[in-house]
């Protein structure tokens, strides 16, 4: 056995793959995919359903409930807890698949420059961002990464995870899959989010220099991961953009050798949840003019995670192949229907706070979701509960969401 997982960990994990590899067998999960394929490719049959506890986790399947030893073992072991938990307990439209990802070894130099905070006592508190980024001399200090696939660690690791799983699940060396960018958030951390607000007015050619060279060096690693055969299809059930899976029949794209995938082989996603209060044109002469510069290298693209973008979409549909785009808690539903309609993957995010409480209330969350579906009656509609910190401790209200958002998805169908 590797020593990369004991005697042990290697038994706790081959039994978990057993009932992995019984539950993706099941006619559902097949089904759940073509419903997937249809719905990417804007021939929805229905409404899709997703739920991601994300920082609800803690309070569902916490870290100390793991056998394995802490690292590649327990990494393993919670994937395909996480896996059984979804069939029992959150039986969403997540496909359950046969399969153990073997992650290629990357190596990056960096931006040159690191992002630094204070934080607080609490483990979950707000931290204050300490701009590091002072004047515009300090924007030499930004370099382009330089991406380096570990070929040889990667075998390592592959032949270990094959050891252990290869005569139960398919053992697959996986690259990047999706690619995603926030260059104003990943900017406001470098300078501030007042100063970064101060410098739309103030200093713009400095905002501009400034995502122009992360846009820059976001595009210079893609294109040495493709050059180095570090890129994956995306095209199952991998996460996609803010929320959605990737399954679709256009990717990947005409030309493909059924070998080295490229950029345009794979789901691209960009973001800037910085600039939600930021006027339309703002947005697009900050942010959306340079995202494009990377988005149009890619297949099919996703846009936008929590910031409302109702009052943006004119712009953000000027994005290239642009077929998922994330409508916010805080977002208009109406507007935002009458403006994608059917020609786009109306990616909704219900408001996650109905998990969080002080009461649940079912009634109004199966009102909620009613209400909804007959808002964007006609568009291609995804639903997915994500942005989780909690849910007081009560993990029936994460699987009773599910059991009401698929019971009304459905009905919804059929009607």
């Amino acid at each position: 056995m590797s020593t990369m997982f004991s005697k042990t960990d290697a038994d706790i994990l081959r039994e978990l793959a057993k009932q992995v590899a019984v539950i993706a067998r099941e006619p559902g999960q097949a089904e759940k995919a073509k419903l997937w394929q249809s719905h990417n490719d804007l021939q929805s049959a229905r409404p899709m359903v997703l739920v991601f506890p994300e920082g609800a986790w803690r309070e569902m399947l916490p870290r100390t409930a793991m056998r394995c030893a802490p690292g590649v073992a327990q990494d393993y072991e919670y994937d395909l807890r996480v896996r059984l938990y979804y069939h029992e307990h959150l039986p969403d439209d997540n496909v359950i698949e046969a399969d153990v990802a073997s992650p290629i070894i990357l190596h990056s130099t960096g931006w040159g420059i690191e992002a630094a905070t204070t934080r607080p006592d609490e483990t979950e508190g707000a931290y204050h961002i300490e701009p590091v980024i002072r004047s515009e001399a300090d924007l030499d200090r930004l370099r382009i990464p330089q991406l380096t696939v570990d070929w040889p660690a990667t075998e390592v690791r592959f032949a270990a995870v094959q050891e252990v799983f290869g005569d139960l699940l398919p053992v697959e060396r996986v690259g990047v899959t999706s690619y995603g960018l926030a260059p104003l958030d990943f900017y406001a951390q470098l300078r501030g989010i007042d100063q970064l607000y101060l410098d739309l007015v103030d200093r713009p050619e400095m905002i501009h220099r400034a995502i122009g060279r992360i846009v820059d060096g976001h595009i210079a690693m893609l294109k040495s991961l493709e050059a180095q055969g570090g890129l994956s299809l995306g095209n199952r059930r991998h996460y996609t953009g803010s929320g959605g899976t990737g399954y679709t029949r256009e990717l990947p794209a005409a030309g493909f050798d059924g070998q080295r995938v490229r950029i345009c082989d794979l789901w691209g996603f960009a973001t800037a949840q910085i600039f939600s209060e930021v006027s339309p044109e703002m947005h697009e002469e900050f942010a959306l003019q340079h995202e494009r510069r990377a988005l149009e290298l890619f297949g099919l693209n996703c846009y936008g995670c929590c910031e409302p973008l109702h009052n943006k979409l004119e712009y953000v549909k000027r994005i290239p192949r642009l077929r998922r785009i994330s409508i916010s808690p805080w977002a208009d539903v109406v507007r935002s229907a009458e403006s994608l309609g059917d020609r786009y993957v109306f990616s909704w995010k219900p408001n996650p706070a109905i998990v969080a409480g002080e009461q649940w209330d079912p009634v109004a969350v199966r009102r909620g979701i009613r209400d909804f579906l007959t808002q964007t009656r006609g568009c291609v509609v995804e639903m997915i509960l994500k942005d989780t910190h909690t849910s007081r401790n009560d993990p029936r209200r994460m699987w009773e969401w599910v059991q009401i958002a698929k019971s009304e998805a459905l009905a919804f169908a059929g009607g």
